[in-house]
């Protein structure tokens, strides 16, 4: 009997012991998921955000490339899932940003070469560094050769924003006006010159390319 009663207070001691470290560790999860910003999780939740910010651009840039080896008339689409660049609260506190904005532009910039930039800027001081503690924007190279962030009719809704003293432009979309799912179509067609409009009514980006016009 005296075996018996030592095995259960022996397994009572173990039960309590994994309960108590299985309770600290959700104690910790629920203040990461608060985000509170006196916490690690701020920074953890900064960089989630540039993850996600480069799996947007790759996404545009590897479409974009797709559309541009098949030849004109081609088309592609891309689906992107969404969870932090849609909630302003999280780019505010993960990266400091109190009026947050989503500025994607495209071309050779600062020696990187073709592709898609993509960065979070602030409304008020719209600011775009590639380089450098202060670099706030992400790139994807792309195979399309083209300068499109000197032309302002290509963007839409478009932005005027600073890139390392030059003004640039490119296209700016609210992280409101993000669904949770963003839609990327890509098209080749000769007829039309080249363009990059964003509908937030149905969370899509329709891009035209024309390396000819």
């Amino acid at each position: 009997m005296g075996l018996v009663l030592r095995r259960r207070g022996q397994i009572s001691l173990e039960f309590m012991l994994v309960f108590s470290i299985m309770l600290i560790m959700l104690l910790y999860s629920v203040k990461n998921v608060g985000f509170d910003s006196s916490s690690p999780s701020s920074s953890t939740l900064a960089i989630q955000i540039a993850l996600e910010e480069k799996s947007v651009a790759n996404a545009i840039s590897n479409t974009i490339s797709q559309v541009y080896a098949q030849g004109p008339g081609s088309k592609a689409t891309t689906y992107v899932t969404l969870t932090y660049l849609r909630n302003p609260s999280y780019l505010k506190k993960g990266l400091g940003i109190a009026d947050p904005q989503i500025f994607i532009t495209y071309g050779p910039f600062n020696g990187l070469g073709n592709g898609t930039y993509m960065g979070i800027i602030s409304e008020r001081t719209a600011a775009v560094y590639t380089h450098g503690t202060d670099k706030n924007v992400v790139w994807s190279s792309g195979m399309y050769q083209k300068v499109l962030y000197s032309n302002s009719s290509v963007w839409s809704p478009k932005k005027a924003v600073t890139m390392e003293s030059l003004t640039v432009y490119g296209l700016v979309i609210s992280p409101t006006h993000l669904n949770s799912t963003l839609k990327i179509v890509v098209e080749w067609n000769p007829d039309k010159g080249d363009s990059w409009n964003y509908n937030a009514t149905v969370g899509e980006l329709r891009i035209n390319i024309n390396p000819g016009g």
